[in-house]
């Protein structure tokens, strides 16, 4: 019940905040990767941090959406990202993706994890055969993580703070579900549970490896922060009947702006290194999710997991 309690608290009543991406510091130097950043907050995250003079990536499968944002986003800041081609449902083109970037840059100073898919059909599944939204919101992302370590331990060592950081897009529907891992892939069990209970276990695993990784990267400086950005008007909900998407953007959702704030000020701001692990939730506010995403027991076999099924690929 507390679980919901807080579900419904998160929904209904975000946290206020006095911090606007006026305040990022000047980013001249850095370098940022933006998975999603052609569209929703990630692309209000790739605009406030071109204003800020960082060099950004956008990391997209679709280079004529990622095409189209990169001119409209110059059009309004005067600065120009980067195309990066990643499909996170093809491990394959993850490892490609990073090999390109790394083949252009030796530093990385912050990653932000920000893709998503949300209530696909049952029936789509990752180039591996995973759950789509496993392999995309989670798997995927693992993966890309791991390959850029190099990247980001430089990183940290170049930036004015000495740390790097890996920013991952969670979600109040952390808060709903842990993992059953007869789901991950495509089979029986999985054909039993909802699209809606799926997502749930991928952000619910979003909190789970973000802070593996900010405990088993410590050491090279890499910080690792998840993030529940609020309730906020994206395409996210692109597969669901459009009266549903009309009557819950009227009423429930924020703008991509307001949304981007959370991972903005995570990535960005000096203070933000001392909340390592730690979940923020909308709008820039410490705290915690449900009690079996910091069991160590569990976060040591969905790392197991993970790093078996990418040998595998």
């Amino acid at each position: 019940m507390s679980n919901v309690f807080t579900f419904l608290k998160w929904f209904f009543f975000p946290y206020r905040t006095d911090f606007t991406a006026e305040q990022i510091p000047d980013l001249t130097g850095r370098v940022v990767i933006v998975t999603g950043g052609n569209e929703g907050i990630g692309k209000e995250t790739v605009k406030a941090l071109l204003d800020r003079n960082a060099r950004v990536y956008i990391a997209s499968r679709s280079k004529a959406k990622a095409d189209a944002a990169i001119q409209q986003l110059h059009q309004l800041t005067g600065k120009q990202a980067i195309f990066l081609e990643l499909d996170l449902a093809s491990l394959s083109s993850v490892r490609r993706s990073a090999e390109e970037f790394l083949s252009k840059e030796p530093e990385l100073h912050v990653l932000y994890n920000n893709a998503g898919v949300m209530w696909p059909a049952m029936e789509e599944t990752t180039e591996e055969g995973f759950d789509l939204q496993f392999g995309v919101n989670v798997l995927g992302h693992f993966l890309f993580t791991e390959l850029l370590v190099p990247a980001l331990a430089a990183g940290a060592a170049s930036s004015p703070d000495q740390h790097s950081r890996v920013i991952t897009v969670a979600s109040s529907a952390s808060l709903l579900n842990t993992v059953n891992f007869d789901t991950l892939k495509d089979g029986p069990v999985r054909r039993q549970h909802s699209t809606e209970s799926l997502y749930n276990q991928s952000k619910f695993l979003n909190v789970v490896v973000a802070r593996e990784t900010a405990k088993r990267y410590a050491d090279k400086h890499i910080l690792s922060i998840p993030v529940h950005p609020g309730n906020i008007k994206t395409e996210l909900m692109r597969t669901k009947a459009q009266w549903l998407r009309d009557l819950v953007g009227a009423t429930l959702l924020w703008p991509a702006a307001q949304g981007a704030l959370t991972q903005l000020w995570a990535g960005t701001m000096p203070e933000a290194i001392q909340y390592n692990a730690e979940l923020l939730v909308a709008f820039v506010h410490v705290d915690k999710c449900r009690a079996e995403a910091y069991d160590p027991v569990l976060g040591e076999r969905v790392w197991s997991y993970l790093q078996e099924q990418v040998a595998r690929a």
